[in-house]
């Protein structure tokens, strides 16, 4: 996570080495959500009663594995977004609901079969002092009944030097209280905080600025808990900086920022026909959870947006549809002014919701894990490839339609295209695949097709 605000006043064996040590672990770690459905969407700073609406009538519905939320804990006041991101003590007392708001949550999504990642924020607490959204009185480095100043790192300034690990790891995160995850009652805390949130449901955790906790100190606390769950850890890449993704890949998944930009690049005219090596260069697929945009990205202006349109929604196309990664759909809201927090009303992007997108989740749902089959391009602009011989797509980004004759290792047979329309309700976008797998695509401008075994008509 960064922070812009103004201040004021596979599966691999649980194995982790704490301070140089080997320590078998009680826990087996998750590379890749487990079950038959992996896509996540998070909804960002949706507030719990509301989630638990989405869950039942739309996340549901579409097929979707896991939904995350942002933080369950009371924190600053204000209207920014940011404030969820500075907590003041690990009650769940926000903006976005109390505790009974977030296990009525986890209730519902569970009924409607989506599982729970919870978004955790342990690397800081708040800066500055005030009284939090649940009532509490702190002051930096005093948070009562949590943490007091020996539980801080020493180092009292704000990051300054990325190659330098320590900098990173043990100094003030643009002003944030900076706990000293290396101490065990810090650990104790943290993992007693993370274990009352299993108690109530969740199934996993985004790990926010893990990249400023060091490994051995997140597998630590990973540690302390019997049945941790899946957890994901957001590393953000640098060139040249001393903490690296690949540091993360043991605790669990790790978010992979490089990811987005590559999706940008190719959207935003470098050719979508450089995606066919999108996992060059990046975590393996196994570990990496793919994302076209979040919070921080959108406003930093290093992925595509909503802004985008078109653009937006094929790059969610790609990314649903390739066999790479671990997709996490984001759906926020919409805004002008970068420190905006969430409508109290209308104004939400609802981007999981949109057809192009749950017709992809369903795709992936269906296909799994099937290898990438047929791939085609025409050198910029238009790509097509499979999944096996379960699934099918091409996605268009060009300013013209598209109408070529592409092989597939579909079975023959009458489909629906699922990027327009739901199979029961698909009169008007149906494809047929001959016999021999052709298929005669006619895909419009800025448009897609995907076609799979479980859309089939008739």
């Amino acid at each position: 996570m960064k922070y812009r605000f103004r201040l004021i006043g596979g599966t691999l064996a649980g194995v982790v080495t704490v301070a140089g040590l080997a320590v078998a672990a009680p826990w087996q770690s998750q590379a890749t959500p487990p079950g038959e459905k992996t896509v996540t969407v998070t909804m960002f700073e949706r507030p719990f009663a509301d989630v638990a609406t989405a869950c039942t009538d739309q996340l549901g519905p579409a097929g979707y594995g896991y939904v995350q939320v942002s933080p369950a804990s009371e924190h600053i006041q204000g209207d920014q977004w940011w404030t969820s991101y500075q907590p003041v003590g690990y009650r769940i007392a926000g903006r976005l609901g109390d505790r009974d708001a977030f296990a009525g949550m986890v209730e519902s999504c569970h009924a409607a079969g989506v599982k729970v990642i919870a978004d955790a924020v342990v690397n800081h607490m708040a800066a500055g002092s005030g009284t939090g959204t649940g009532g509490t009185a702190y002051t930096k480095y005093d948070y009562p009944g949590y943490f007091q100043d020996a539980d801080f790192h020493t180092c009292r300034t704000a990051i300054k030097d990325y190659t330098s690990r320590d900098d990173v790891q043990n100094c003030e995160l643009v002003g944030l209280s900076d706990l000293d995850t290396g101490r065990d009652a810090v650990r104790s805390t943290i993992a007693a905080y993370l274990g009352d949130l299993r108690s109530l449901g969740v199934d996993g955790f985004r790990i926010d600025a893990a990249k400023h906790m060091a490994a051995d100190d997140i597998a630590a606390i990973k540690g302390k808990m019997g049945d941790p769950g899946f957890w994901v850890s957001e590393v953000i890449h640098g060139g040249g900086e001393a903490v690296q993704p690949e540091e993360y890949t043991g605790i669990g998944d790790v978010d992979e920022f490089r990811y987005g930009g590559h999706l940008k690049s190719a959207f935003q005219g470098g050719g979508i026909a450089q995606l066919k090596s999108v996992a060059d260069g990046k975590l393996g697929s196994a570990s990496a959870r793919t994302f076209v945009d979040n919070w921080d990205t959108e406003r930093n202006g290093s992925t595509l947006t909503y802004k985008d349109g078109a653009a937006y929604t094929l790059a969610n196309v790609f990314m649903l549809a390739s066999p790479y990664g671990s997709p996490n759909v984001y759906s926020g809201y919409e805004w002008s002014d970068k420190d905006a927090g969430p409508p109290s009303g209308g104004g939400w992007t609802d981007i999981h919701a949109q057809q192009a997108v749950t017709g992809l989740v369903g795709f992936r749902n269906e296909v799994g894990s099937a290898e990438l089959t047929d791939w085609w391009d025409n050198g910029s602009s238009a790509i097509a490839f499979g999944r096996g011989d379960s699934g099918f797509v091409a996605i268009n980004n060009g300013d013209g339609a598209l109408t070529e004759t592409l092989t597939t290792s579909l079975p023959g047979g009458t489909y629906c295209n699922v990027a327009v329309a739901s199979p029961d309700n698909c009169a008007d976008h149906t494809v047929t695949v001959g016999e021999d797998g052709k298929v005669q695509a006619a895909v419009p401008a800025r448009g897609a097709l995907a076609l799979h075994t479980g859309a089939r008509v008739g």
